[in-house]
């Protein structure tokens, strides 16, 4: 089973998220807000996918994404994010590919199943 661990602010969003994911046959892990263990939730999930909401500064998100590539560098990391330029800017922040909201769950699980197969390769290659 493969999981995702998603960190999202908006609590309906990230209830969404859960619930498809889940009857989707995905191991889900959700996160509220960019918790100071978040690197320890990953540890523990060993995902094959990380989500991340890339909120309109983006900052902390940016930030997160550095770590979670400088820690395990195959691992996929997707940027969600109701910024219409999400499309033009994820690459520039390090992300592998990104989502717009309000998502579609086709879209969702193309994206998903796009990165899973890339990191079974690589699964927790440390540098």
């Amino acid at each position: 089973m493969e999981t995702i661990v998603i960190q999202e602010t908006d609590q309906d969003v990230l209830e969404i998220l859960y619930a498809a994911l889940e009857l989707e046959g995905f191991n889900v892990y959700a996160l509220p807000g960019c918790e100071p263990d978040y690197l320890q939730v990953i540890d523990k999930a060993r995902p094959h996918v990380v989500i991340l909401d890339f909120r309109l500064s983006g900052e902390e998100c940016k930030a997160l994404c550095r770590e979670i590539k400088a820690r395990y560098p195959h691992l996929p990391v997707v940027a969600m994010s109701c910024n219409s330029n999400i499309n033009e800017v994820y690459d520039r922040h390090g992300f592998d590919d990104y989502l717009e909201k309000p998502f579609d769950l086709d879209n969702l699980y193309r994206v998903l199943r796009k990165h899973i197969p890339k990191q079974e390769l690589h699964k927790y290659k440390l540098t």
